[in-house]
């Protein structure tokens, strides 16, 4: 057979067409067609994947597994996620009077000049907390504080469920490595946190509230007092508008 035909060559057509477009797919060799096709599974097709829950609860107890309910994680997510939504609610305003500046009155030149003494007198002296905490929000720190004030918050509570629920709310804003407002604690840390996780009491965070109180002191206390806010306060003899 001659080699051109077999291979389904066309030569150009000179008088009609100025460039030479290959074969004519209509022409082309049925058994070259066919071996072109992609080849089929023999396998059954797969069933399309069960959906999922839309939401899923992230906390303290069940960021890895949710053994804790006795039951699979998906069942478990879901069976709390309603719970989790009103007891959140129930605390949440309480909560967010923290992230708020605390109510405080003018403080005296006398005062002002005994925070560039001892950080002690600043963190007890509720409008150096907030002139404090101005500074910390310019250096994107301001997680430490609030973490402060939720622990000190936990503190005064004597009602055991309200203990638990706040434990766990703190846990999950300044403590999971899931929290956008996650503060920096050390491994052993955690680990204490962890165990006392698993009935929460007013002393639970005792260790890491004093480790960011510490790292608050040695890092961010000596610049606060160099800062043009605290600066700016001595000068004016005055606190700014934030504080009122």
């Amino acid at each position: 057979m001659c080699f051109r035909k077999r291979n389904c060559y066309r030569p150009p057509d000179h008088f009609n067409a100025k460039i030479y477009t290959g074969p004519v797919p209509s022409e082309q060799d049925p058994v070259m067609v066919q071996s072109e096709a992609p080849p089929q599974s023999l396998a059954p097709p797969l069933s399309p994947p069960t959906q999922r829950p839309s939401s899923c609860c992230f906390c303290w107890c069940c960021c890895c597994s949710c053994s804790w309910y006795g039951l699979p994680p998906r069942r478990a997510c879901c069976r709390s996620e309603a719970e989790r939504r009103v007891r959140r609610k129930r605390w949440e305003t309480k909560l967010d009077t923290l992230s708020n500046c605390e109510a405080c009155s003018k403080p005296s030149a006398e005062e002002m000049h005994l925070w560039a003494e001892s950080f002690e007198c600043l963190m007890r002296n509720p409008a150096g907390r907030n002139l404090f905490r101005e500074f910390l929000r310019t250096e994107y720190s301001e997680d430490n504080m609030l973490f402060w004030l939720a622990c000190e918050d936990l503190r005064q509570e004597h009602h055991k469920t309200a203990v638990q629920e706040k434990a766990r709310l703190i846990y999950e804003d300044y403590v999971s490595i899931l929290s956008p407002k996650e503060v920096s604690l050390d491994s052993r840390v955690r680990e204490v946190i962890n165990q006392k996780m698993q009935d929460p009491t007013t002393h639970t965070f005792e260790d890491a509230q004093l480790q960011i109180y510490t790292l608050m002191h040695r890092d961010s206390y000596p610049r606060f007092l160099s800062s043009s806010i605290y600066r700016s306060l001595l000068r004016n003899g005055s606190c700014s508008s934030s504080l009122s």
